[in-house]
């Protein structure tokens, strides 16, 4: 096990051949994991919700790293046609996938619906990120030496429960129980992934992280959708005093995706006060989250509702 021992994205391996994809790349944690990798030379694809946002992301890091290997495309994790038409580009632009970073989603925002009607939270964190992974997969497999699926998690994985009677919360909307679900979808989806990835004798790994409690748009995204001014100046107030930056934040992400210890199945977050803050550790994620029969039903369930089926074995139960 990998112990707090002062690792920056300063250490991260040569990139160069590489392709990687993150999802979220304009801003925040996103950014800044798209700015490290492409300064140690991957060519990074922003994958981005606005194509304009992504553009003035990618100028501001070629500014900083004229040599950066950048390409912007569009995917909007809330419409499953946008999903799967990021995914035929990229299977026809490039022929190797070694990283792909599932990293974008949302926090605590008032009840709203995707374009296929899930509920935005579940259906952007966990759902989009799934079917996304699900029609890369292929060029994941066909990628020369070891490719990595990162997910991105919190530690409010440890309050959710999946609700599998109510998983769009159409009876009963909480959005920090909402935002919880996903999370905790997060982590189960990427241990099932890696044992499916396993049972298939797959060169790709699947590791979950989480970035702590780290200063990005996130936190402030909940307060603005609804209106609330005092949450929204509580928020900015927490991010100031308690967050780290977003470019330690990254770090978590970046060592799963890069670091040579990693064999899969892995959680990494930062190992410093109560988890918040610090350089990147593997970690002990909830109970919850190591349910395989829940990791199973959910797997099962999420094929069913994006109709992406993944072409990988079911683990056994030896």
């Amino acid at each position: 096990m990998f112990n707090d021992s002062g690792w920056t994205a300063d250490e991260l391996p040569d990139q160069s051949g590489r392709n990687v994809v993150v999802t979220g790349a304009n801003s925040g944690i996103g950014y800044e994991a798209t700015k490290a990798f492409a300064a140690h030379g991957a060519h990074v694809v922003l994958a981005v919700r606005s194509v304009e946002r992504g553009e003035d992301a990618k100028r501001e890091i070629e500014a900083e790293y004229p040599g950066a290997s950048l390409t912007v495309h569009e995917v909007d994790l809330a419409d499953l046609d946008s999903v799967a038409a990021f995914a035929d580009w990229y299977d026809t632009e490039y022929d190797s996938l070694s990283v792909l970073a599932n990293n974008a989603g949302v926090m605590a925002i008032p009840r709203s619906e995707t374009t296929d009607g899930f509920e935005t939270q579940f259906g952007v964190n966990h759902l989009g990120h799934f079917a996304l992974t699900g029609h890369l997969l292929g060029v994941l497999r066909r990628t020369s030496g070891q490719a990595r699926v990162v997910t991105q998690s919190s530690m409010a994985h440890e309050s959710g429960e999946i609700d599998f009677d109510d998983l769009q919360h159409e009876q009963e909307y909480d959005k920090w129980e909402a935002y919880g679900q996903s999370k905790l979808a997060n982590v189960l989806f990427a241990y099932e992934l890696d044992r499916r990835l396993r049972a298939a004798n797959a060169s790709v790994t699947s590791v979950a992280c989480h970035p702590g409690f780290a200063a990005t748009n996130l936190q402030l995204r909940g307060p603005e959708a609804e209106g609330s001014r005092l949450r929204l100046l509580g928020m900015k107030a927490a991010n100031a005093v308690l967050a780290q930056s977003a470019e330690a934040g990254a770090w978590p992400l970046l060592y799963a995706a890069t670091h040579p210890s990693i064999d899969g199945g892995e959680y990494v977050g930062p190992g410093g006060l109560l988890n918040m803050r610090g350089h990147p550790e593997e970690q002990q994620s909830s109970e919850r989250s190591r349910d395989e029969a829940t990791a199973r039903r959910l797997w099962s369930v999420s094929e069913d509702l994006t109709g992406v089926s993944v072409d990988l074995p079911a683990p056994s139960d030896d």
